[in-house]
């Protein structure tokens, strides 16, 4: 029920020009057909349906949430409106979170001009950063992290490959979300290394794509500010506090 009512939600946004895009766990369901078995193998819940949108849209996508049977929050629309709206369905009870070009979380990852790419959902990029940005990283981060890159390939370009040179080029510049990204790399890494339920072929293939994602990273020429940056290192605080925010995709 629950991704058959994001997917009415996505068309019906289509039908009007509107750029509604799933991110969160349907995201990755959607993207992940081949090895979406992952998520029950190991256990992954869906709870709540998260969107990506643009804000030169939100009036419009208002409209259209409130003829698809949907109330806004008022006091989440009050403080944080112009940036994410929260919407619930009160005669099913599902529970909506919509963020307005782009995701603010440990670290900001930006939509703009990036929501043509896929018809249905953030681009596979943006579904890796999303989870790699946590600082509290937790199993279900983990959980969809590997049937991301399990089920595509890492390269260049292609609606279907994550693009680990764009990637990497946005972490050159930001040494917060670097040293963040890379050390859940190395979570994801060491967890499905050890976890029993995942297939040895599976654990070769998703460790050889983290590696991948590394090594583009690491070798990716840094920018002054990333430099400066790097030199202050944990010392000072280089993630966004989000404890004051509604939950997380």
């Amino acid at each position: 029920m629950m991704k058959s009512e994001a997917m009415r939600i996505v068309g019906e946004g289509s039908k009007r020009d509107l750029h509604v895009r799933l991110l969160g766990a349907i995201a990755f369901q959607t993207r992940c057909p081949k090895f979406s078995f992952l998520t029950l193998r190991l256990n992954r819940v869906l709870s709540d349906v998260d969107f990506a949108a643009y804000s030169t849209e939100s009036p419009r996508i208002s409209g259209m949430m409130r003829e698809l049977g949907y109330e806004d929050q008022p006091m989440i629309t009050a403080l944080f409106g112009d940036r994410r709206t929260i919407w619930d369905n009160r005669t099913s009870g599902l529970h909506v979170d919509i963020f307005l070009d782009k995701l603010e979380m440990n670290h900001d990852i930006s939509f703009q001009n990036r929501l043509d790419i896929d018809p249905f959902t953030i681009p596979l990029e943006e579904m890796l950063l999303e989870k790699m940005q946590i600082v509290r990283l937790e199993e279900k981060d983990i959980v969809d992290t590997t049937m991301l890159l399990r089920e595509h390939e890492v390269g260049g370009v292609g609606q279907e490959t994550i693009n680990a040179r764009y990637i990497a080029k946005l972490l050159s510049n930001d040494w917060g979300f670097y040293y963040t990204f890379t050390n859940n790399m190395g979570k994801v890494k060491s967890w499905i290394t050890k976890h029993e339920h995942v297939d040895e072929e599976d654990k070769k293939d998703v460790c050889a794509k983290i590696d991948t994602i590394l090594q583009r990273a690491t070798d990716e020429p840094k920018s002054f500010r990333w430099e400066a940056r790097s030199k202050i290192g944990t010392k000072k605080k280089w993630y966004n506090d989000v404890e004051s925010l509604p939950g997380r995709p």
